[in-house]
């Protein structure tokens, strides 16, 4: 039986050292190390030794099984980096090519204009502040003079999560709510406030279920509407260029008295009358007006002290005048042809 182990050991060597390609050396290994090959068999054949037999040759077999699965392993080592090699060969890389041009995004518009609207406003001494988009009807309502049964209520048609208690909030206002009680009622408040707000409404090109406000208040003693009006310039000018002017018109909220609406000379046709200002030379832009009282007295701050002005601009819609845009989707849109479009602007 030792004759036989050397014998299909030289015999699987010489295979071995003939064979010119990966695929002779897996069936070569197959051949002889397989569950059905020579070396298998001799393996059955141990049962008819006795015990000394036994150890010899089953030290004999484990050698011969070691000794030929080394010499099956370096060739088939040998003829994969070969492969390797010869694949390499044929797929040099010519580095003096041009490249591929590869699409990219660009920064997303609408967070464009809210930096530039928040960076101005910090320059007046403006704070950022957040808040939490899951709201309690106590600060998106009740504390902005629009209690419970009021219609103010029904018209901006909100997402309620939990009874009437709990809700998406349908506007950032609740920020100013907070910001002012955090104060204590002795402290002056200047801060903006971005963030999402949610109502329910129907998609289209120029309504949306989720949409973008910046709200802004600014409390302190002898606050006057004169000074809304003073920070609408400046404003506006940042935004939208030094020629721009600015105007009231009265209007009504719940949490404002009086209340006004701000509308700016049209930047595309200064002024003049066109499509975009609907030819009457202005542009609304904004909600505004005095803190009522009954807010600032929810909040803390007695209405016969303090004084203040509140204000709030759709995110979309200073994005989609000042840069043409005419869909209101097409800032939460993943199409990069769309960043292209704002690639070709200066943002």
């Amino acid at each position: 039986m030792e004759e036989q182990a050397k014998n299909i050991l030289q015999e699987a060597t010489l295979k071995l050292e003939a064979a010119t390609s990966l695929e002779e050396v897996n069936e070569i290994k197959v051949t002889y190390l397989g569950k059905k090959g020579p070396i298998s068999e001799l393996t059955s054949q141990m049962r008819e030794l006795s015990v000394e037999e036994k150890k010899e040759f089953g030290k004999a077999l484990n050698e011969l099984k070691q000794t030929l699965s080394t010499s099956i392993d370096a060739k088939i080592k040998f003829f994969e980096e070969e492969k390797l090699n010869t694949k390499l060969a044929s797929e040099q890389i010519d580095i003096t090519l041009p490249a591929t041009k590869v699409p990219v995004g660009a920064p997303n518009i609408l967070e464009k204009v809210i930096e530039e609207v928040e960076e101005v406003f910090m320059s007046l001494g403006y704070d950022v502040v957040d808040g939490p988009e899951i709201e309690e009807d106590k600060y998106n309502f009740e504390l902005l003079n629009i209690p419970l049964g009021h219609p103010a209520r029904d018209a901006q048609d909100t997402f309620y999560i939990e009874d009437e208690r709990i809700l998406l909030r349908s506007q950032t206002s609740p920020v100013q709510a907070r910001t002012m009680i955090a104060a204590g009622g002795d402290k002056p408040v200047r801060m903006i406030c971005p963030g999402k707000t949610y109502r329910r409404d129907s998609d289209d090109a120029t309504h949306s279920h989720q949409f973008m406000q910046i709200e802004g208040l600014l409390v302190d003693k002898d606050i006057k509407l004169s000074d809304l009006k003073g920070t609408f310039d400046v404003i506006v000018k940042k935004l939208f260029g030094e020629d721009i002017e600015t105007r009231f018109r009265p209007s009504y909220y719940q949490f404002t008295e009086p209340s006004v609406e701000t509308d700016i000379t049209c930047f595309a046709c200064k002024g003049k009358g066109c499509s975009l200002c609907k030819n009457t030379g202005w542009i609304t832009v904004s909600g505004a007006g005095m803190v009522h009282p009954n807010v600032l007295r929810n909040c803390g701050y007695d209405p016969a002290v303090w004084s203040g002005f509140a204000f709030g601009f759709g995110a979309e819609r200073l994005a989609m005048l000042k840069y043409g845009i005419n869909d209101i989707r097409t800032f939460y849109n993943t199409d990069l042809r769309e960043s292209k479009t704002f690639d070709r602007r200066d943002v």
